[in-house]
């Protein structure tokens, strides 16, 4: 926070992000050990094969792995790892992707896991040239109807962690782990946003894929972990459809650094620090007309916990969304975690506030509140028109 924010030299927002590891809006603050490795090694030459080699040992002590390198996100992670289990080792069969002739070329996914992460997650799987197959309805999949969607031409399982996924209804990893070994179908984990580090590859994933940008403090970055076979043929993917999805020298190094950092983070004094931040809000709201305030741990059971903010129109004046818009629109403008925002609420993540910034976003909250309470009417534009804008924005980018 003491060095000059580039932000300002280049005309950008200097947005307060209580949103969480979102990659639109630069996914986390990179620790300092990641920043230092990637200056030091920016300006050299290195062998990127000699480095990723490091890289694998660092991820396979940290992961619980056999192997692992680094890729340009978890979603290159996804189309690399279905790439290698339909390929393997074999070199013609790489450079012919994404013909898959004579390829196993079906990939499995349950329906409730067929998300977007800013891009379908399916869309991430069908690059490499593979067939999704859903599995089961969107709330409810059996045993059943995974063992029976499996045939002889069945490349791998994905498995996705994440609050997107539908939250019941699914077959546990464990579960779906071992249904895939008995017929010898490797389960690939999207795990871009957990912090368990071990768990899935202890759960019977065969890869398990993490973003170096999120949780880690690292830069932009996909980690792929898991048994060295099917890792080995992910890698290779590089001199293939992976060309596309190479990383550079300092993100390698910069995610090496940043796993080792994770390694000796006081996580204790993080979640002490989150904490308060999210006493502070619930004591500044606690009396807010129509509003309600509760903290809510995380979904998918990462150690961190958020606020959620609920809105009674009638009473505060204002509807969920119209609050989480005005909130981006102030100065300075604070982005909310809004993807239930239609439900009347929305979340504050406090993991990556710089420090002081948590009463900041109090008092743009009292601010915005006050300002709806003594409007004469209701502000509560559409939903529809929300989402046109959006798009529209996205239409006449970058004008």
């Amino acid at each position: 926070m003491n060095k000059p924010d580039t932000r300002k030299a280049l005309g950008l927002r200097p947005i307060i992000n209580v949103s969480g590891t979102m990659t639109g809006l630069g996914a986390s603050i990179i620790v300092p050990q990641a920043i230092e490795a990637m200056a030091g090694v920016m300006p050299q030459f290195v062998e990127v094969d000699e480095l990723q080699k490091i890289a694998s040992g660092v991820i396979a002590r940290l992961c619980g792995a056999e192997a692992g390198f680094v890729t340009a996100s978890c979603s290159a992670g996804i189309t690399l790892a279905v790439a290698a289990a339909m390929t393997g080792s074999d070199l013609y069969a790489v450079e012919r992707l994404p013909d898959t002739a004579g390829l196993k070329d079906e990939v499995l996914i349950m329906t409730g896991h067929m998300v977007s992460y800013g891009a379908p997650v399916e869309q991430g799987i069908a690059l490499a040239g593979a067939r999704v197959v859903p599995v089961g309805q969107a709330t409810s999949v059996r045993p059943y109807q995974l063992a029976g969607a499996i045939s002889e031409r069945t490349a791998a399982a994905v498995y996705v962690v994440s609050h997107h996924t539908v939250s019941y209804g699914q077959l546990p990893l464990e579960e779906f782990a071992a249904i895939c070994r008995a017929r010898g179908v490797p389960v690939i984990v999207d795990a871009a946003s957990e912090y368990d580090l071990q768990g899935f590859l202890a759960a019977g994933a065969d890869i398990a894929l993490y973003s170096a940008h999120k949780f880690l403090g690292g830069p932009t970055a996909g980690i792929v972990a898991g048994r060295k076979e099917l890792v080995r043929s992910a890698f290779l993917q590089n001199g293939g459809i992976g060309r596309g999805m190479k990383v550079g020298k300092e993100s390698i190094v910069g995610t090496i650094a940043a796993l080792e950092a994770w390694e000796k983070r006081d996580h204790a004094a993080i979640r002490e620090r989150e904490q308060a931040a999210l006493t502070l809000w619930r004591e500044r709201l606690a009396d807010r007309p129509g509003i309600r305030v509760e903290i809510e741990p995380d979904p998918t059971n990462n150690p961190l916990d958020r606020l959620k903010l609920s809105v009674e129109p009638q009473v505060a004046h204002i509807t969920a969304w119209d609050l989480a818009d005005a909130l981006a629109r102030g100065e300075p403008p604070v982005i909310v975690r809004d993807h239930e925002v239609e439900h009347g609420f929305f979340y504050l993540d406090p993991c990556n506030l710089h420090p002081g910034q948590e009463n900041i976003v109090a008092d743009r909250l009292a601010d915005e509140l006050g300002a709806a309470l003594r409007s004469n009417e209701i502000i509560a534009t559409s939903l529809q028109e929300r989402r046109g804008r959006r798009a529209a924005y996205l239409k006449r980018w970058p004008d």
